[in-house]
């Protein structure tokens, strides 16, 4: 059976850390025209899935299970319909022992989760299937360590 452990960092230096992370969810055109128009019945889809990828950055570790608990600083996150897709964009910063590209991700990975619940209604084919809807291209576009 395999063995599973944290990393230890008590030995690392505290340090400025940053990331930023992207993922795109494909929607439906009249789905996106809605939005636009603040006609989606759940709410403010924008403002709902920012909210969402706040909270789950600074609940990574209670998620993915090897993480340690940093005390963020910031999350700052951008949200940009382009097309058909909408894009989401985070940047989490801490000064602590290691990184935070996995908060950066999951704040991504939950905004587009959230954004897909509150449109799902939309977004169902005749036969309650999402033929269309798609999250994709979930990454890292940058971390650095100050």
């Amino acid at each position: 059976m395999s063995e599973v452990n944290m990393v230890d960092i008590s030995n690392k230096e505290v340090n400025t850390r940053e990331a930023e992370a992207e993922g795109r969810i494909k929607l439906n055109r009249a789905t996106i025209d809605l939005i636009n128009k603040g006609q989606i019945e759940k709410g403010d889809v924008i403002t709902v899935a920012k909210t969402s990828a706040i909270i789950a950055a600074k609940q990574t570790a209670n998620i993915i299970p090897m993480c340690h608990q940093i005390p963020l600083e910031n999350v700052k996150v951008d949200i940009e319909v382009n097309g058909d897709e909408i894009v989401v964009k985070t940047h989490v910063k801490a000064n602590y022992k290691t990184g935070v590209e996995m908060e950066a991700l999951v704040a991504a990975a939950s905004a587009l989760l959230t954004i897909w619940d509150m449109v799902k209604k939309y977004e169902k084919d005749e036969e309650g299937q999402y033929p269309n809807t798609c999250i994709k291209e979930i990454k890292v576009l940058r971390k650095t360590k100050g």
